[in-house]
């Protein structure tokens, strides 16, 4: 039987130095919250989480503001938009002007979904509304079946770029199909052109074909429907290329801080809209009594 290990007086010093290290180890920490309880934490956010936190409630209210106040009506029955008067479409909750402006683009008649959406007035919520009511007729077709062009689409002395249709715009000298494509994309981005200078924002629409088509196109911007700046959500501000997240947000926060905008010069309080920008916007913006 071996003996018990048996420890020199040197190694059970040491021992007794390493077990008495280890329980300060152990017991200090506690024995610290114990005397000093932390408090309530705290989170201390950046200045830019701050600004991300802010526009994602921005959004979420504005978004919830404009599903709550969804002013569109069911139709009674199904029926052919190329029927339907004013006083129809305003009893599905357009507005005067909308109408007055949809009323136009049916002038070249209504033959699908499709052409239904290319007015700008048209919302996509509104659209949702009434689609499963649509009913179209069959797209009249010129003697000899040479084309599949409307009656109505025919050439005029002047193309209105806001209520011209596909067929209409690539009647213009130098406007085929791809750049008629084009400026009705944009018309429906704009939600409606202010002048005809606007189609040089339009990609390799040069200055060149603007002046070349200059003499046979002109714009109507009565057609346009405002944004009233003291209803308007950051939703439908964003929607549009002329207001940036920045900029919408701004315009947003502005309106919160003021109450409401007295005046359309209002908007130039924001530090974001210089001269320049707020002259472009001028015309998309309104203040409604």
């Amino acid at each position: 039987m071996e003996d018990p290990i048996e420890f020199s007086k040197r190694s059970r010093r040491a021992i007794l130095i390493f077990v008495t290290i280890m329980l300060v180890l152990v017991l200090l920490p506690r024995l610290y919250f114990l005397l000093n309880p932390p408090g309530d934490f705290e989170y201390h956010q950046t200045a830019q989480q701050k600004e991300d936190f802010k526009n994602f409630e921005y959004k979420k209210e504005e978004k919830t503001k404009y599903q709550k106040k969804s002013r569109f009506k069911k139709p009674s029955k199904k029926f052919d938009p190329n029927q339907y008067t004013e006083q129809n479409w305003m009893d599905l909750g357009l507005s005067e002007k909308q109408v007055s402006t949809l009323m136009k683009f049916a002038k070249s008649g209504f033959y699908s979904d499709e052409d239904l959406r290319k007015v700008f007035v048209i919302s996509d919520a509104f659209f949702e509304n009434i689609r499963d009511f649509l009913v179209y007729p069959e797209k009249p077709i010129r003697e000899h079946g040479k084309s599949q062009i409307p009656q109505t689409a025919v050439k005029k002395e002047k193309v209105e770029l806001n209520t011209a249709s596909l067929e209409e715009l690539m009647s213009i000298d130098g406007i085929g199909q791809f750049y008629a494509e084009k400026i009705i994309q944009k018309r429906n981005e704009l939600q409606g052109f202010i002048n005809e200078d606007q189609l040089l924002e339009i990609w390799k629409f040069d200055p060149e074909k603007l002046e070349i088509i200059r003499p046979f196109i002109l714009v109507d911007s009565k057609a346009v429907i405002p944004f009233d700046i003291n209803k308007v959500t950051y939703a439908e501000l964003r929607k549009h290329p002329y207001f940036s997240n920045n900029v919408a947000n701004s315009i947003i926060k502005l309106r919160t801080q003021l109450g409401t905008y007295k005046r359309i010069e209002d908007l130039k309080k924001s530090v974001l809209i210089s001269e320049e920008l707020y002259e472009k916007i001028k015309p998309y913006v309104s203040v409604e009594e």
